[in-house]
């Protein structure tokens, strides 16, 4: 079924839009299916489960840290994370192009703006993103590379409302990209409301339960 599934929504998805296949809480056996299925972009929100996993499965797995992250835990993933998501403060990036330097590495993050008029989201502003950007503190930092952009939107079945926010974001994505140009990725969109987020400009999307199935929160 997750083979199926995968194969369903990748052939429904434009060539310019990625797919991260949400596997937090799901088991070691469900990642290797996907797997299978030539699926090799996972996202986790935990960073201790993303480091069981990626012990676990085959390396050429690129882990995408999508939950809120903590300082303190990034030193445990930063030998192997491909994208991080939910960056929302500027000490976290500091955190993590201390932590990559250690592995003579550079790590690829994405700030995440709030969008959504949901008081429990993170996030930068736009304006706050806009300074970090133009800002010498974040050409010091050798180590990280900011590629883009992640939002969330409100939990709503309002179209109208999803469609106000990611168009709001992809506005101001590509005025960024005017002056940024190594800016190219935009996440946004989960498993309900994807398909508005790629018709607002989306180019990654995190899909959990309609690649899974219903999510076990009791592991």
């Amino acid at each position: 079924m997750i083979a199926k599934n995968l194969q369903h929504i990748k052939s429904t998805l434009p060539k310019n839009v990625t797919l991260v296949a949400v596997s937090k809480t799901k088991p070691i056996a469900d990642i290797q299916e996907a797997y299978n299925a030539n699926q090799r972009i996972f996202g986790e929100n935990k960073v201790q489960e993303m480091v069981e996993k990626y012990d676990a499965l085959p390396k050429d797995i690129k882990w995408h840290m999508i939950g809120h992250l903590q300082r303190n835990k990034v030193k445990y993933m930063a030998h192997f994370v491909d994208l991080i998501h939910g960056v929302d403060s500027f000490k976290t990036l500091k955190e993590i192009n201390k932590q990559a330097e250690k592995h003579n590495r550079i790590i690829k993050c994405l700030l995440q703006v709030r969008i959504a008029k949901e008081e429990t989201k993170f996030g930068f502003t736009f304006e706050e993103i806009t300074s970090i950007l133009s800002s010498k503190e974040i050409i010091e930092l050798k180590n990280i590379a900011i590629v883009g952009f992640m939002g969330m939107a409100t939990f709503t079945d309002d179209k109208q409302q999803l469609i106000t926010e990611f168009s709001s974001l992809n506005n101001f994505f590509k005025i960024q990209q005017s002056h940024h140009q190594k800016l190219s990725v935009l996440s946004m969109g989960m498993s309900g409301d994807y398909n508005v987020a790629i018709e607002n400009g989306s180019t990654m999307i995190r899909v959990g339960s309609f690649i899974f199935g219903n999510r076990n929160y009791n592991i």
